[in-house]
């Protein structure tokens, strides 16, 4: 345990002596350090290539280009681990990106009529339903988490799948891309549903709890 600790102690104090050697006089390695935010901002520069991209009609370059960009997730991430390097931009801007991607997506989709105005209103909705219950939770009451859920988490990755499949299908693949829009739809609705059960139910805890004391 005490070697443990030594070792933790040794990499905390070798990363504090390596930012402090990259001061802002050295722009190289300013750069090092807000490499994961420089990545996180590709993300939603790559966006707008993505959203160009499905104007145009260009859809194989679309679906890649959209594949890079969700990569681009996962690599901040990484780079920020390996370098230990925390930031609460990156931690701000990061869930940002990845939303601005999405919902870009999918407007432009809706836009070009690759996908039905009402299931682009159904992303868009239950999106604006949920800042909704936490903004409520946040000036009305003493709520202040509101982490996301299974069904949020599983209609996020339906969203995703449904937006590559059609890319992909309007390419001329012979994948049909029904099933996964269908599934987009379904999830999306469900997790709507689930995140006005559970922020119901938090909000009667809360009072209960409030009348108790």
């Amino acid at each position: 345990m005490r070697n443990s600790r030594t070792t933790d102690s040794r990499g905390a104090a070798k990363s504090a002596e390596f930012v402090s050697r990259c001061v802002p006089r050295h722009a190289a390695c300013a750069l090092l350090i807000n490499l994961p935010n420089l990545v996180t901002f590709s993300r939603v520069v790559l966006t707008g290539v993505v959203v160009l991209e499905i104007f145009h009609a260009q859809w194989r370059l679309a679906f890649w280009m959209s594949i890079v960009a969700g990569s681009t997730d996962l690599l901040d991430g990484f780079l920020a681990r390996i370098m230990n390097v925390r930031s609460r931009t990156g931690a701000y801007f990061d869930p940002i990106a990845d939303k601005l991607l999405l919902s870009a997506t999918f407007l432009a989709l809706g836009i070009v009529r690759a996908l039905p105005w009402w299931m682009v209103a159904l992303v868009f909705g239950r999106d604006l339903f949920i800042l909704a219950m936490a903004v409520w939770g946040y000036l009305f009451t003493t709520i202040r988490e509101f982490p996301p859920s299974m069904w949020g988490k599983l209609s996020t990755f339906a969203q995703i799948i449904a937006a590559l499949a059609v890319m992909n299908h309007r390419d001329g693949s012979a994948i049909s891309d029904r099933p996964f829009i269908w599934i987009m739809v379904a999830t999306t609705a469900c997790s709507g549903v689930h995140y006005g059960w559970r922020g119901w139910t938090m909000l009667k805890t809360v009072r209960m709890v409030e009348k108790v004391g």
